[in-house]
């Protein structure tokens, strides 16, 4: 029996695809979706492997990451699965992928307009921690009220004298709805406003889509005299390659014990490097 390309059948497909354009054309509001069954476990990325296997095309390049890295074994299933049924070509390069799919990070090279991204997202009702009613957060997002989600932010600085979500950091999109963002880092909240990409997060547990489409204001919830702050990598330089000004990892050398830092982004790693070696190169 032959394989449905791209694995979902057709219905399916289209089905997400119209749920899709909703999330689309209502910026940051929450779409539910018929969530299909996959080969890996809800909690994994279905959500958004459900989105790129909706969307991929025979032209497509397709590029996936998990938490900075091509290589972990997620990302390895995941591109194994999306190649198996589609055949189409991969990539580790940001620049040349037209489809980007990714857990827990936006990457370091700025979308292009033709590229999707689309981010893995395991709960992505922001109002979940202070409201556990699916029926009255939905309320609440009507009635555009959102102090629970300040108050939460408000609590944090009253405990630790600061705002302690390092990562899902709750954002503004399009100045209506409260989205959360999947548990990328704060870091790369601000990649996400008037990004020239779309961005699309699936939640294949919870059956919801929803989309920050490309130029759109996209603020991280914050206080006037608490705003909003990402992490501080400016005195740190990846021991690796040398960067600095990138989001890294805090790692420690087992035979040392020294403390060290990597960028976390492990492809923008390797081109910068490279182009390090073949600027040397040409100067020799």
């Amino acid at each position: 029996m032959s394989q449905n390309f791209a694995f979902l059948d057709e219905h399916s497909k289209k089905e997400i695809r119209r749920q899709t354009l909703k999330a689309i054309a209502i910026p940051g509001y929450q779409v539910p979706f018929a969530s299909r069954e996959l080969p890996i476990a809800r909690g994994w990325g279905t959500g958004g492997l459900q989105l790129t296997l909706s969307l991929v095309g025979q032209e497509d390049i397709v590029k996936v990451i998990d938490q900075g890295s091509d290589e972990s074994v997620n990302a390895v299933n995941i591109r194994n699965l999306i190649q198996s049924t589609t055949g189409v070509e991969d990539t580790i390069h940001t620049s040349e992928a037209t489809i980007i799919q990714s857990r827990h990070r936006i990457p370091e090279v700025p979308l292009k307009p033709f590229q999707i991204l689309v981010l893995q997202v395991p709960t992505p009702e922001p109002l979940r921690s202070v409201e556990p009613s699916e029926r009255k957060t939905k309320i609440l997002h009507g009635d555009k009220e959102y102090s629970g989600a300040y108050i939460k932010l408000f609590e944090q600085i009253m405990r630790h004298g600061h705002i302690t979500d390092d990562a899902d950091y709750p954002v503004l999109v399009n100045g209506r709805y409260v989205m959360a963002p999947s548990p990328i880092p704060r870091f790369d909240n601000p990649k996400m406003n008037h990004n020239d990409g779309l961005i699309l997060l699936g939640a294949g547990r919870e059956k919801k889509i929803h989309a920050v489409p490309p130029y759109t204001d996209v603020a991280s919830l914050a206080f006037e005299d608490y705003p909003f702050e990402v992490e501080d990598f400016s005195d740190k330089v990846c021991r690796e390659s040398g960067l600095s000004g990138v989001y890294m990892d805090e790692l420690v050398d087992e035979e040392t014990g020294e403390t060290y830092y990597m960028t976390n982004d492990t492809s923008y790693m390797l081109e910068k490097m490279n182009e390090e070696e073949d600027l040397h190169a040409n100067h020799r």
